[in-house]
């Protein structure tokens, strides 16, 4: 049986793992909210999105915990640039002596947008484009050609230090009155770091970056610095409330 561990706030690593699911069967699994160390699978695909040339906080802490014989493949998503995330992640599975087969990326839409807005068409080109490249890289693992990736020049202390700076966001984050205080944000943000308050919503300092809640709300009343920007990014490929469901 394969498990399929992803995380996924927008849609785009969960629409990755359910491809690989119609192609090559086994449980998808949310990492969230995962508590086993993959010994019940044969083999693990991890997808997981590129933060800041690194992995999301749940990414780097579910990896020293993974069974050590399991076979590890992980897939990363980005939008941006891969800024050596790739050598990283694979030599952070080396370090903690895990399996590790390869490390594959996937150009998705950007969706961290909170300063600067990504034009329609390059989103939908690139969404259009995704179909081709998911299919390619499940063919590799399929056929059993794996793929490692080379050091890269992009030091990681760019990444460890954006990281330990990420919860940072949630404080400049707030509501305008479009907010019908529905409790959605509340309820899908991964690591409790939003609350209703007296009525209103409120913003912690454990944020992880993901910007599920400023992306999900459906009335677009969350701004980031007091900046109302219209524009959002939910993969339409996927069905948005199974972003963090198991199946």
């Amino acid at each position: 049986m394969i498990g399929i561990l992803y995380f996924s706030s927008t849609g785009n690593s969960l629409y990755i793992a359910q491809k690989i699911q119609s192609k090559m069967g086994g449980q998808i699994k949310y990492i969230p909210n995962y508590k086993g160390n993959g010994n019940e699978f044969e083999k693990i695909i991890l997808v997981t999105p590129i933060y800041s040339y690194g992995m999301p906080t749940f990414v780097y802490n579910i990896i020293p915990r993974l069974n050590k014989t399991t076979e590890l493949i992980i897939i990363q998503n980005y939008g941006g640039m891969v800024g050596g995330a790739d050598y990283y992640i694979y030599q952070y599975a080396k370090e903690n002596e895990l399996n590790i087969k390869a490390v594959y990326v996937i150009k998705m839409p950007e969706n961290f947008t909170l300063t600067f807005t990504v034009p329609k068409f390059y989103v939908n080109r690139t969404l259009k484009n995704a179909d081709k490249r998911i299919d390619n890289v499940i063919a590799s693992i399929v056929s059993g050609y794996y793929k490692v990736p080379k050091k890269s020049k992009t030091k990681i202390d760019i990444y460890l230090k954006n990281k330990s700076n990420w919860h940072l966001i949630g404080e400049d984050f707030s509501t305008t009155n479009a907010c019908t205080t529905c409790g959605k944000c509340v309820s899908i943000c991964p690591v409790n770091n939003i609350s209703l308050q007296n009525g209103k919503i409120e913003f912690s300092n454990k944020c992880v970056a993901c910007l599920g809640c400023y992306h999900r709300c459906p009335q677009k009343a969350i701004v980031y610095k007091g900046k109302s920007k219209k524009d959002r990014y939910i993969n339409h490929n996927v069905i948005e409330s199974d972003i963090g469901k198991n199946f």
